[in-house]
């Protein structure tokens, strides 16, 4: 009897905590729809390791790992991450939203900026972008920003680096490759190793994506997940009979020798904030923190409303309730995903598979970062897990993202154009930064050309005559030189 009483005062410190009953919940909904994000958005502490470990810096070393790759210990620090900074995001925001590394952003930093700089500058930066946004968030001044750039142009930025994760992705399976310069030919890019798909680990890729894709149609719950669990397990066959080697890439698929260990946080602190500055320069580091800034910036403040509008929860402004705890939140998310070296996280639009189950307060957060600390001890079966396996997720993400392609006003050349060099240089450059700029200093121009130049905020010059020094500080140095 005791039993039930105890039990009956947890369910009403929790229902008068989170307001269960007052948003029209209950406790069971608000687990189910906790456990439900969580599967749809797992896949992070297997892929950000792939993405991330992999890369090497400016000096030659990978992340965590010095010379050689630490997937467990960066499948560690995503965990901790993300399960902290959700259960946060739960408490002080009560709030249906979880958060993890976003996708985009790691691999930016994997393929653009850890190239020109350590690892420890390159989290540096992302540090430097969440207090930033954590400072505009506090002063009011991140609603200027987001009114400062045209909708449109927004929306081209979010689908360029979905066609540039895309691309990461199919460079990583195999399936795009580039020529060597031996070669002789003006194609710079080709399909598989030789102009066909060929070999064990393509199709390990190809099957995946399929898998992933009727999965996803089919809507099933932890699509993402289950596609990465089951091409892992097929990859781990496939290798033990044809034993492909070398033909994964740095990541062969075997069974780890353990699965429970000992956690190993070795990319906690990793992070020199600013150590960027004297590697590329002031401006070209004001830039790229501006670049993650911005990445981050409006995927954000999407989310939130999208969740929000699912689980009916806006105002009559379409504002969520408790909006800068929330924003708050996910600054601070920012920051520490830097400082913990597994880069920038932020708020996962696969929250809304959560309220769809009923989700509706803090709660579920919480429940989905439980989860995640949880997984803090299963960090070696990171390491199993082949690139081929997980990278069709990108490809998924990719195409999600390409969605809102038709939001663009394609027949308004002031904005279709510049939406179109945002959205078509990320991929052929293979730069989020140089997409970003040429459509902000084409929209300015354009505008300036038709006489409407006070059409443009003047934030939006300012950043567009940095992006112009950015362009053209290279020439300019060779030239004086």
């Amino acid at each position: 009897m005791s039993n039930t009483r105890d039990g009956s005062a947890t369910t009403g410190t929790l229902d008068n905590f989170f307001k269960i009953s007052e948003r029209g919940s209950t406790v069971g909904r608000e687990v189910r729809g906790g456990l439900v994000t969580f599967f749809t958005m797992a896949y992070i502490i297997v892929l950000n390791p792939l993405i991330l470990g992999f890369a090497v810096d400016a000096d030659g070393q990978f992340l965590g790992g010095g010379g050689e790759p630490n997937l467990a210990a960066i499948a560690a620090g995503t965990s901790l991450v993300a399960g902290v900074l959700t259960i946060l995001m739960g408490v002080v925001a009560n709030y249906p939203m979880a958060l993890a590394t976003g996708l985009g952003l790691n691999a930016f930093l994997a393929v653009a900026v850890a190239s020109q700089m350590t690892w420890a500058d390159a989290m540096g930066l992302v540090v430097l972008e969440g207090l930033v946004i954590l400072v505009l968030v506090l002063t009011g001044f991140r609603t200027a920003v987001f009114h400062a750039i045209p909708s449109q142009l927004k929306v081209a930025i979010s689908v360029g680096i979905g066609l540039f994760i895309a691309l990461v992705g199919l460079v990583d399976a195999g399936v795009v490759t580039r020529i060597p310069d031996v070669a002789q030919t003006t194609v710079p890019v080709q399909l598989g190793f030789d102009g066909q798909l060929s070999g064990w680990p393509v199709l390990i890729f190809v099957a995946g994506l399929l898998l992933l894709a009727a999965l996803w149609v089919r809507q099933v719950p932890g699509a993402i997940l289950i596609s990465i669990l089951v091409m892992t397990v097929v990859a781990i066959v496939v290798e033990a009979i044809v034993d492909a080697g070398d033909a994964w890439g740095l990541s062969v698929p075997a069974l780890p020798d353990t699965v429970v260990d000992t956690p190993d946080f070795g990319t906690l602190g990793e992070f020199n904030l600013f150590g960027s500055f004297s590697e590329v320069g002031v401006i070209a580091a004001l830039l790229l923190v501006f670049t993650l800034l911005i990445a981050d910036f409006f995927d954000t403040m999407g989310t939130m409303t999208a969740v929000g509008a699912e689980a009916g929860l806006l105002d009559e402004e379409g504002k969520p309730p408790h909006a800068e705890r929330i924003l708050v939140v996910d600054s601070l998310a920012a920051a520490a995903g830097g400082a913990a070296g597994v880069s920038s996280n932020t708020s996962y639009i696969e929250s809304t598979t959560g309220v769809g189950e009923g989700a509706r307060t803090g709660l579920a957060s919480v429940v989905t970062g439980a989860l995640f600390l949880l997984t803090i001890f299963l960090a070696p079966l990171a390491a199993m897990i082949p690139s081929q396996a997980a990278v069709p997720a990108l490809v998924l993400v990719g195409f999600l993202m390409m969605q809102q392609i038709g939001e663009i006003s394609w027949k308004d050349v002031e904005i279709a154009f510049p939406a179109f060099l945002t959205i078509v240089l990320m991929p052929f450059t293979y730069s989020i930064t140089a997409g970003i700029g040429a459509g902000f200093i084409t929209f300015v121009f354009l505008k300036a050309v038709r006489g409407k130049a006070g059409q443009v905020s003047p934030l939006l010059w300012v950043v567009s005559a940095l992006f112009v020094v950015y362009f053209a500080i290279d020439p300019l140095t060779r030239w004086l030189t």
